[in-house]
């Protein structure tokens, strides 16, 4: 009787050879993604902020960021020479570093991140200063009403009610998603208004001034609304004491 054709000796060890192959390259590429999705992330801020159409907010990003800026080019700020200024209507005009915002009392604040673009982040954790604080250490005179943002791109301003500033979910933050902010997301420091649309966070914060009256901010003098309330957002019951 003429042999039977054999079946490959080395059949099943082929297979598994092929199995943990992949599973070998599976595993290095979670291992590797987070550094890729971080060099993604530094090439999209740095096209942005040479994009005055805002075009590179349309192209995808893992972490469900955009990014976008109204100058070409953002300083650097870190440790040793950021400044956060509180002036305006108070009794006690005070300059921060970033050495005094970390040591002072830190507030946790968990929401979604919402642009008027239609992108949403969800549960993002922001941690920082409460603004209330800032305001209450300062001294807000009775004639303060509002509070103007300034930041050290430059050209960005937002602004708040005084009622709005002191929500208890309103931080002067350090950190984002549990690591200090880094300078494509606004960094060292930047505002955090979670009720509210993001336009109205306003990244590379350098000064805060309490005022009269309202003063609309960058996006607001082009259209955008003076209180970006997120739906739904309970406009009083979290307000700070």
């Amino acid at each position: 009787m003429a042999d039977q054709p054999k079946g490959r000796p080395d059949g099943a060890p082929v297979a598994r050879r092929t199995m943990l192959g992949m599973l070998a390259a599976g595993a290095a590429g979670l291992a590797a993604a987070p550094y890729l999705q971080h060099g993604w992330e530094k090439v999209l801020a740095s096209a942005s902020q040479a994009d005055s159409t805002g075009l590179t907010g349309l192209l995808p990003n893992p972490s469900g960021f955009r990014y976008y800026s109204i100058v070409g080019s953002v300083p650097r700020k870190d440790a040793t020479n950021y400044e956060l200024r509180i002036d305006g209507l108070v009794d006690r005009p005070r300059a921060y570093t970033l050495a005094d915002l970390r040591a002072l009392p830190q507030t946790r604040v968990v929401r979604d991140v919402l642009c008027t673009d239609g992108w949403r982040v969800p549960d993002t954790p922001f941690e920082g200063v409460r603004l209330a604080h800032l305001l209450d250490a300062a001294g807000v005179r009775s004639e303060g009403r509002a509070v103007r943002f300034t930041c050290f791109d430059g050209a960005y301003t937002e602004s708040l009610t005084m009622e709005q500033a002191r929500r208890s979910d309103v931080l002067v933050a350090l950190n984002m998603q549990d690591r200090p902010i880094t300078h494509e997301h606004g960094g060292p420091v930047r505002l955090y208004v979670a009720p509210m649309y993001f336009y109205k966070s306003a990244k590379w914060l350098s000064g805060i001034s309490v005022t009269d009256r309202v003063v609309p901010g960058y996006w607001e003098e082009r259209g955008y609304d003076v209180d970006g309330w997120l739906e739904g957002a309970d406009r009083r019951g979290d307000a700070g004491a």
